[in-house]
This record gives C-alpha cells, structure tokens and sequence, in this order.
C-alpha cells in the first residue's frame, strides 16, 4: 500500500486537519475470517491491545492468524484530527499512525506473546518508515491500556533493544503511549478491514528483522 508522500514532521494540534465530529462511512459488522463483531463492547474477560507496524493491511493478518485473538480491526491512532479519513492520514497532517486493534483472550494469548509477534513482525528501528512505505502513518507505535501494559511494553523494547544491537541495529523508534482521550483509536474504512482476506494476493509491506525477541521479554497482564 505504498503512497507516494513522504512526511517527516508530525503536526501540531493547531496544524493538524480540523476532522470532523463523527465518521463519514460505515465500519462492517463482523470480522471477516473470525466471525466476530468489529467494534466493543466486547465480552467480559477480553482484553484490547493496539499497534502500529506499517501498513495495517499485513499487520492486521499477523494478528488475526494468532490462537487466542478474538477479533482485530484496522484504524488510525495517535495522531490529532477527530474521526479522520485514509487520504487525511496519508497527508501526514492528522498525525495518526496506521494501527491494528488486537481484542484477545488472556487465558490463551498473553500481552507478552502479542509483544513478541510485534516485535518480531517490523523493523523498529526504522522510524517514519517501513521498507518501502514511507510517511508518519507508518510510523511503529505500541499504545496501551492500562499500567501493567505500559510497563510490559517498555520493558520489552529495552529487552528487544538488546539483542537488535549486538545484531548490528541502531535505536528502536518506537513510541510508548497511553491510549487515552488524547489518543483515540478511530476505525478504519470499510475496505481496509481483513483487506488481505478479501484480496489475498493484495500489498503487504511488513517484514521483520529476523532477530528473535526474547521469550518473557515482561510480566504478562492476565
């Protein structure tokens, strides 16, 4: 899903789009491949993580391919303009990265597992990019839900970050954020959501390193 601007600078929130107050399309009810609903509430003892690793059309299958994970849905996420667009989001003046919702099951999927495969599925290193796609909106992100994952995240960058230098990479880019009000995730167009299930032959930009992150790399939530 490459496009062709490349943005190196996020806005502010007074030079971000000024958006809108609700979403101008329709998110589809189910999940194509899983069955279940798209948007929450979700079921009593579910627990949501958020990522942004490129684009969300690959990231969005690595996911949703994992045992445990219940159901997972494309959007945009840290960024500043309310209820914002696709071609909004790849101006690079809404300040959103793409960014996979993982709605999973504790007692079958860890934080810490979903962590792993985040790391292990990009480069982290590599800033407003991922290969090819260039631009804010592929930016890495991880943005959490509660303390304990704030803290299992930060703890496993410092862990991956170890073995990525004594693999010849430089720093991870990757930023650690709560998501709250001030960064809320808005779904995505229809027709990103499960794209690869859709179109199986379609775009994916993701590739790893090929450096392993470290098993139990943090405390598991749940």
């Amino acid at each position: 899903m490459p496009f062709s601007r490349f943005e190196t600078h996020l806005p502010s929130p007074e030079e971000a789009l000024k958006g809108r107050a609700e979403r101008d399309f329709t998110v589809p009810e189910r999940h194509t491949v899983l069955g279940n609903p798209l948007l929450g509430p979700y079921p009593e003892g579910l627990e949501i993580a958020d990522f942004g690793l490129g684009c969300f059309w690959g990231a969005e299958r690595k996911f949703w391919q994992t045992d445990g994970v219940w159901t997972t849905l494309v959007g945009y996420q840290g960024g500043h303009t309310p209820n914002p667009t696709y071609e909004e989001v790849c101006s690079g003046h809404t300040g959103h990265t793409e960014a996979v919702r993982v709605v999973h099951d504790p007692s079958r999927v860890s934080y810490a597992a979903l962590l792993k495969l985040f790391w292990e599925s990009h480069d982290p290193t590599q800033g407003f990019r991922q290969g090819n796609d260039t631009g804010t909106q592929y930016r890495s992100a991880i943005y959490t839900h509660s303390p304990a994952q704030q803290q299992a995240a930060e703890a496993s960058r410092t862990a991956y970050q170890s073995v990525l230098n004594s693999s010849g990479y430089g720093e991870i880019t990757t930023e650690i954020l709560p998501a709250d009000a001030n960064r809320p995730f808005y779904p995505a167009e229809g027709y990103h959501q499960q794209y690869l299930d859709k179109n199986p032959a379609g775009y994916c930009g993701i590739g790893g390193t090929g450096v392993s992150c470290p098993v139990g790399v943090a405390p598991a939530e749940g």
